[in-house]
């Protein structure tokens, strides 16, 4: 029994080693799991910032584009008047011409005191 006893033992070292290597490998792969968890709160952290940036540019560009459509609106109907006033002032100077041709008096060419 002692050849059966020496194989039990050895297996039981076996074991135990084997044991010892999982061990060993679960440690090491809990520091894994560690380092990995710590970049992922790392990264969330950063997107939420990015995120929020993104929010408030996103706010700003709507703004901004506001603007300018308000200033955009405001150039046009600011030409279509400008067109109105010189298509009236052309008007006005073409009835105030016909008007002065109709009353057209020779003028003397002495000075007037």
């Amino acid at each position: 029994m002692s050849g059966a006893g020496a194989a039990l033992r050895g297996q039981r070292r076996a074991l135990r080693e084997g044991l010892s290597e999982l061990r060993a490998r679960r440690d090491e792969l809990s520091g894994r799991i560690r380092a990995e968890e710590a970049e992922r709160g790392r990264l969330q952290a950063r997107m939420a910032a990015l995120a929020r940036r993104l929010a408030d540019t996103s706010e700003s560009l709507a703004g901004l584009r506001a603007a300018r459509a308000n200033i955009d609106r405001t150039i046009a109907e600011t030409e279509a008047a400008s067109g109105q006033v010189l298509d009236s002032s052309q008007t006005l100077l073409n009835i105030l011409k016909e008007e002065s041709g109709n009353d057209v008096k020779p003028v003397s060419h002495k000075a007037v005191h």
